[in-house]
C-alpha cells in the first residue's frame, strides 16, 4: 500500500517502504494505508453507465469518421497554421477534455477507495503534456492525481505544464513500481498518456517499454488518451495495453474501431465547423455545453 507523501512509508523509513518518494510532498498525492485500504484490495473501479437516452425518434446521424494518421496530422496542421491555434492552446483544450471524460467515467461518489486517487503516467512527447494538463484539471475537480513522468521533455512549453502541476502540489513519483499490486491497491484508475498518435517505435525503448509492461498487468481501469499506448494509429493493438476507457482527441482514429473497452469518448467540439466539413468528420452531437461525448452503439 502506498504511504502518504511525507509519512514514514513515503520517506523510506523501515521495511514498510516499497514505493518511490513522491515529490513535491503532498498529503493528497497518494492514498493512505490501514484496514480500509487493505479491504479495498482487489476492488475494480468500473466506469459508471451513462443515463438512458430518450426513446423518441430523431433524425439519423452519420457515424463519426475514423481518421488515418495522415488525416489527424493534417487537421492539427490546419488548426495551427490556418486557424492560428497555439500548441499550448490545443494541449490545454485536450487535457481539460480528458479530465472531463475521467469525471464522467469515474464520478467521485463511485470510486471504491476513500481517497479519489488517480495515477497519470506521462510520456515525453505531446501526449505526455496532455496528461499533465489532465492531471492539473483533475486536481481542480477534487481528485487526487499523482504523476509519473520519467523522461521530461526539454521543451519550454512542457516544462511550464510541469511547473503548474508542481505549484499545485501534485506529487511526482520517482519511479513506477514493478509490483503491480501496489498500484492496484493505491489508485482508482490510471491515465495512460505515455504514447499518442505521434509515436512510432517509442514503445520499444526505455522507459516506455517498462511502463507498458507494467500497465499490461494492472487490474484497475486504464483511461487512454487518443491512442492506447503500444497501439498502431491505424492497425490497432499489436500486444499493447487494453484500456477500459478511450478518449479520442478531435476525432476517433482508425485504431479505435478495435477498441473493446467500456466507454469511448470524443473530445472534438472545439473544432471549427469548416474543419469538420472539410474532413467530413460527422461529429457526434454534444448535448448542452459538453466538450466531450460518449459514442454509443456498435463500433463503426
Amino acid at each position: 500500500m502506498l504511504g502518504a507523501p511525507g509519512s514514514a512509508a513515503a520517506r523510506g523509513g523501515g521495511s514498510r517502504s516499497r514505493l518511490p518518494r513522491a515529490a513535491p510532498p503532498s498529503a493528497t498525492g497518494v492514498p493512505g494505508g490501514g484496514a480500509a485500504a487493505a479491504a479495498s484490495a482487489g476492488l475494480r473501479c468500473c466506469p459508471v453507465p451513462l443515463p438512458a437516452m430518450s426513446s423518441a425518434p430523431g433524425p439519423a446521424r452519420e457515424p463519426p469518421r475514423y481518421l488515418s494518421k495522415a488525416e489527424a496530422e493534417a487537421i492539427e496542421k490546419e488548426l495551427l497554421e490556418d486557424y492560428r491555434f497555439g500548441r499550448q492552446q490545443l494541449i490545454e483544450i485536450w487535457g481539460h477534455a480528458c479530465a472531463m471524460a475521467v469525471t464522467k467515467a469515474f464520478p467521485l461518489p463511485s470510486l471504491p477507495r476513500k481517497q479519489p486517487t488517480v495515477l497519470v503516467v506521462c510520456g515525453p512527447a505531446q501526449n505526455g503534456a496532455i496528461g499533465l494538463v489532465c492531471a492539473r484539471h483533475l486536481r481542480i475537480f477534487d481528485y487526487e492525481p499523482t504523476i509519473f513522468y520519467p523522461k521530461r521533455s526539454p521543451d519550454p512549453l512542457y516544462q511550464d505544464f510541469t511547473t503548474q502541476c508542481e505549484k499545485m502540489d501534485i506529487p511526482f513519483l520517482s519511479y513506477l513500481p514493478t509490483e503491480v499490486q501496489l498500484i492496484n491497491d493505491a489508485y482508482n484508475a490510471v491515465v495512460d498518456a505515455v504514447l499518442g498518435a505521434e509515436a512510432e517505435a517509442a514503445e520499444g525503448r526505455e522507459p516506455c517499454a517498462a511502463i507498458l509492461s507494467t500497465l499490461k498487468l494492472i487490474r484497475i481501469p486504464i483511461v487512454s488518451l487518443d491512442v492506447p499506448s503500444g497501439w498502431d494509429v491505424e492497425a490497432g493493438s499489436s500486444g499493447g495495453i487494453s484500456p477500459d476507457v478511450l478518449v479520442s482527441l478531435s476525432a476517433p482514429k482508425q485504431c479505435a474501431r478495435r477498441f473493446l473497452g467500456r466507454q469511448h469518448f470524443v473530445a472534438g467540439r472545439f473544432l471549427p465547423y469548416d474543419v469538420q466539413k472539410k474532413f467530413e468528420l460527422n461529429p457526434p452531437e454534444y448535448p448542452g455545453t459538453e466538450c466531450v461525448v460518449a459514442l454509443r452503439g456498435p463500433r463503426q
